[in-house]
C-alpha cells in the first residue's frame, strides 16, 4: 500500500513537473518587441514597436495590402511619445503617446496618429474620430533589403529630425520639428545675467543658429579668454570668425586650436582646423 502510495505521489510530481516546464518555455518572438529614446530638442523622442521580418514573403502589396490600414509593425500598437510639442509634416501635435497607423500606397503613404492606444491591429475597428492628424508622404526605394522591420530616428539637428520606417526596400521618412528657439533664447537672457555665464555654449547656439555673429564674437572671446587651453573653444572662434569674413581672425583661431589639438592628441580636431586655414587662406586670396 505504501509502494503504492508512493509512486501515485511520485506519478503526479512528474505531471506537475511536465506542466510546470512546459508553462515557462520560452522561445524567441516572431516579431521581437523594441523600445528606443533619442533626445531631441530640449526633450525626446521615445519609439515602442514589434518588429517583423521578410522571411522571403513579398511585403508591400501583398503581406501588406495597398489601400489599407496596418498597424505600422506587428501585436500591439507601434507607439510614439513627444515629451514636448512638435511639428510633424507641417501639422502642430501635442506632447503625448499616440499609436501610430498608416496606409501603404504604391508611391504614397498616409500616416495616422492615433488616441486609442489598445487598438492594436483589430483594423476595422478603426475610428477616424480618434485621428490627432493625418497626413501624405512619398515613399522611397531603397537600394538595400531591410530584412527585420526598423524604425530609426535619423538627420537630427537641434530642432529637427526624421521619424524613418524602413522595411524590405521602402522607406518612409517622417520629418519632425520643435519650436525651442524661443525658449533657449529666453533661456540665455536670463543665464547671461547671472555671475557665471556660459559664454562658450550660448555663443555656439547663436553660432550653429545663425543669430548675431557680433554677439556670439564678443562671448567666444571671452570662453578662449577664461579656457585658454580648451581647443574647442578657439576652434568655435575661428568659426565664428569665418562666418564674419574676418579671415586673418579665423585663421589666428585656427591655428591656436590646432596647436592645442596637437598636443592633445585630438586628430579629429587638428584636420577641422586645417581646412578652416586652408578655408580662409583660400578667401583672404580671392579678397585682393
Amino acid at each position: 500500500m505504501i509502494k503504492k502510495l508512493i509512486a501515485i505521489t511520485f506519478f503526479w510530481m512528474s505531471v506537475s513537473s511536465l506542466a510546470i516546464a512546459q508553462g515557462g518555455l520560452k522561445t524567441p518572438a516572431p516579431s521581437p518587441f523594441q523600445k528606443i529614446t533619442q533626445a531631441f530638442g530640449l526633450g525626446e523622442i521615445q519609439i515602442e514597436y514589434s518588429r517583423p521580418s521578410v522571411k522571403g514573403r513579398v511585403i508591400f502589396g501583398d503581406l501588406v495590402p495597398y489601400g489599407k490600414i496596418w498597424r505600422t509593425g506587428a501585436n500591439a500598437s507601434t507607439k510614439f511619445t513627444f515629451s514636448d510639442d512638435v511639428i510633424i509634416a507641417g501639422k502642430e501635435v501635442k506632447a503625448g503617446t499616440y499609436a501610430v497607423y498608416t496606409i501603404p500606397g504604391q508611391s504614397e503613404w498616409e500616416v495616422m496618429l492615433y488616441n486609442d492606444l489598445t487598438l492594436g491591429g483589430n483594423t476595422s475597428d478603426y475610428n477616424t474620430a480618434n485621428e490627432v492628424v493625418r497626413f501624405k508622404l512619398k515613399s522611397a526605394p531603397m537600394s538595400e533589403k531591410v530584412e527585420t522591420f526598423t524604425i530609426a530616428v535619423n538627420n537630427l539637428s537641434s530642432s529637427s529630425c526624421t521619424v524613418d520606417l524602413n522595411w524590405d526596400k521602402t522607406r518612409i521618412s517622417i520629418p519632425v520639428q520643435v519650436n525651442i528657439d524661443g525658449r533657449i533664447m529666453k533661456q540665455i537672457d536670463e543665464v547671461m545675467g547671472e555671475t557665471k555665464k556660459p559664454y562658450y555654449q550660448a555663443a555656439n547656439y547663436y553660432y550653429e543658429n545663425n543669430k548675431d555673429m557680433d554677439k556670439a564674437a564678443e562671448w567666444c572671446a571671452k570662453a578662449v579668454e577664461s579656457s585658454p587651453k580648451l581647443f574647442w573653444v578657439s576652434h568655435l572662434m575661428a568659426k565664428i570668425e569665418m562666418k564674419r569674413k574676418n579671415y586673418e581672425s579665423a585663421v589666428k583661431y585656427a591655428e591656436m586650436s590646432k596647436s592645442l589639438a596637437t598636443e592633445q592628441k585630438s586628430d579629429d580636431y587638428v584636420k577641422m582646423n586645417d581646412k578652416l586655414i586652408t578655408e580662409a587662406r583660400a578667401a583672404m586670396s580671392g579678397k585682393k
